[in-house]
């Protein structure tokens, strides 16, 4: 195995540096809808911080443990066939807004569609790395690629959840495009899920709603469009340098899910365009030390594996910026790092380990005996 390096600081404290940051803002945006509904303001900031802790404990574990002992094909095929049952588990839960995403038991929650996105991850490093001499074969490789993906994003689809599909769908082509699939193979699966999507946005009547009030959320202002509306006015009265920490309005009841998804607007009303830009500057910089560790790792496994996480993260975090501001359709899918929720900051910090693990054998040569057993899985 490669000689490790120290890993990669500035995605460690980037990463730090997000998580701490969502603590505080998970407080500022929750705290007085905590107080009337709990009895106390800090009922979601701890829950949180509870969440936290444990997802940077993941993370340390995880930059602790050689990345290459997450492509042994039993423990992906284990976990893939966990991951698939908990999505149809969903199903036995009651409904919440809506959607089958959740389950329930003795008082904790769990989304399984979170993971799914850190398990295609590894599926499709380790299975593209065991393809690397067929990379551009469509029934070796292209084909079982995408039968997985489609899999995942299908039951998470009928949750009905087509951001977090729709995640997993751009993580399959940033991966396969930079395995070096065919553009036609690509196009193969864009188009059929473009016209999908089109189809489901146009002939499912909230979905159409939802799309009318992004291309005008003032026409209908108290109805479709008042979460956008709610959104806008908030970013929009934060001004260059924002109404100050804690100050903002729009998360005392007017804007729904201020502490999770629509976070990133109180943000921009508290901290300002400041604040905001410093934000989307951040999750920059995560992205490029994220890009930089896998295009650097010794293996193809790694440089796969890296290249889904930091895509996984980068990619939630700027879609959901868009749908704050409005720049794409209103959906449901929280900030990495930010928003409330353990289903999401959990999986998200542990993928981070991973990826910074990597880190530590940037720049390395890989010994190839063990890279060849390690991928054939012996």
């Amino acid at each position: 195995m490669a000689r490790k390096l120290q890993h990669d600081k500035w995605l460690f404290a980037v990463t730090v540096g997000l998580t701490l940051f969502g603590l505080v803002m998970v407080y500022s945006a929750s705290a007085v809808a905590a107080a009337q509904e709990n009895g106390t303001q800090y009922f979601y900031v701890m829950k949180q911080a509870v969440w936290t802790a444990l997802g940077l404990a993941l993370m340390l574990f995880a930059m602790n443990v050689d990345y290459h002992r997450w492509r042994n094909p039993k423990w992906i095929g284990i976990i893939l066939s966990i991951t698939v049952l908990a999505l149809l588990a969903v199903f036995a839960f009651p409904r919440i807004n809506g959607a089958h995403r959740w389950i329930r038991l003795f008082g904790l929650s769990a989304q399984p569609s979170e993971l799914s996105k850190i398990l295609l991850a590894v599926f499709l490093a380790w299975f593209l790395e065991k393809r690397s001499r067929e990379i551009t074969s469509f029934w070796l490789t292209f084909l079982p690629c995408a039968a997985v993906t489609g899999l995942l994003a299908g039951l998470i689809l009928i949750e009905p959840d087509f951001g977090t599909s729709l995640m997993l769908g751009m993580v399959f082509l940033v991966v396969m495009f930079v395995a070096g699939a065919r553009l036609w193979q690509l196009s193969l699966a864009t188009v059929p899920a473009v016209m999908l999507a089109i189809g489901m946005l146009i002939f499912v009547p909230w979905r159409m709603a939802r799309l009318v009030a992004f291309v005008d959320p003032w026409k209908d202002e108290q109805n479709t469009g008042y979460q956008v509306v709610q959104s806008l006015l908030a970013v929009g009265s934060g001004g260059v340098f924002g109404l100050g920490f804690a100050q903002g309005k729009q998360k005392l009841f007017y804007l729904p899910f201020a502490h999770s998804d629509f976070i990133f607007a109180v943000v921009g009303e508290e901290l300002g365009l400041i604040g905001a830009v410093v934000l989307v500057v951040t999750f920059s910089i995560f992205l490029w030390r994220g890009l930089r560790a896998a295009f650097l790792a010794p293996d193809l496994f790694g440089k796969y594996l890296g290249v889904g996480i930091a895509s996984v993260i980068a990619i939630q975090a700027f879609f959901n910026i868009s749908v704050v501001l409005s720049l794409v359709p209103t959906k449901g899918i929280p900030l990495p790092f930010i928003s409330y929720g353990g289903s999401s900051i959990v999986p998200a910090l542990f993928a981070v380990g991973i990826l910074l693990n990597i880190s530590q054998y940037t720049g390395m040569e890989a010994e190839p005996k063990k890279i060849g057993r390690a991928a054939n899985g012996r």
